[in-house]
């Protein structure tokens, strides 16, 4: 039986690795998809990781483990239904699509966040180190949390030690976050620093104790460059 009010949902989250960063209600000012049965949702929940948080358990899952592609969204998929059966959420996925989700924009209206030179949204207390992994979404509202109302570091940031430290010279204030130079430049050498962390992700001094260790960076750096 489904519980009516999800009182430990974020204890629920966090024993498999996940993190709730926030919540508001639709308004109408972003979009949100419709539930299942058409209502329209009245509480859209963001949930995310950090390494630290979802790589043990990732490792230790058999979707890890199987060695079929794509692990970390199939955990995340088993993981993150049964939860959302459990407390009364429907789920959505940013691996879903096309189309696909305003994962960005939902965040944003959650607070804490800022754009980063990085093309990531950094975290006020995670930084840039914040994935997002599902929004929980309930046409009732069973989650009466609120948002810090804290902004995101970018925004006082002055010195923009990512756009520096970057080797690349894959960002740029104005033109962004250069993709393709940043893919070239991990091909180039597989045994060089950035392989065991992005660099300019790094030197950011927000959220340095979330940063992901060098195996769990490897990992991404494989998916990133389609490695895995």
């Amino acid at each position: 039986m489904n519980r009516p009010v999800a009182a430990n949902l974020e204890q629920d989250i966090a024993a498999a690795g996940f993190l709730l960063l926030g919540g508001f209600a639709p308004d109408g000012s972003v979009a949100v998809p419709p539930l299942a049965g058409g209502k329209q949702a009245r509480i859209l929940l963001l949930i995310g990781s950090t390494g630290p948080s979802i790589w043990p358990h990732l490792t230790a899952s058999p979707e890890y483990r199987s060695g079929q592609a794509d692990p970390l969204d199939r955990y995340t998929r088993r993981a993150l239904l049964e939860i959302a059966e459990a407390s009364g959420y429907e789920p959505v996925f940013p691996f879903e699509g096309p189309p696909y989700y305003p994962f960005q924009q939902w965040a944003m209206k959650c607070g804490g966040f800022s754009q980063s030179p990085l093309g990531v949204l950094a975290h006020h207390d995670y930084g840039p180190w914040s994935g997002f992994r599902a929004a929980f979404l309930s046409s009732e509202p069973l989650w009466t949390g609120t948002s810090d109302g804290l902004p995101g570091p970018c925004e006082t940031c002055e010195d923009k030690p990512c756009i520096a430290t970057c080797p690349a010279e894959a960002l740029s204030l104005e033109t962004g976050y250069d993709v393709p130079a940043c893919r070239t430049h991990l091909s180039e050498d597989r045994m060089q620093a950035c392989w065991t962390g992005c660099l300019a992700r790094r030197a950011c001094p927000v959220g340095r104790d979330h940063s992901q260790a060098p195996d769990n960076a490897r990992f991404h750096m494989e998916s990133f460059i389609g490695l895995c």
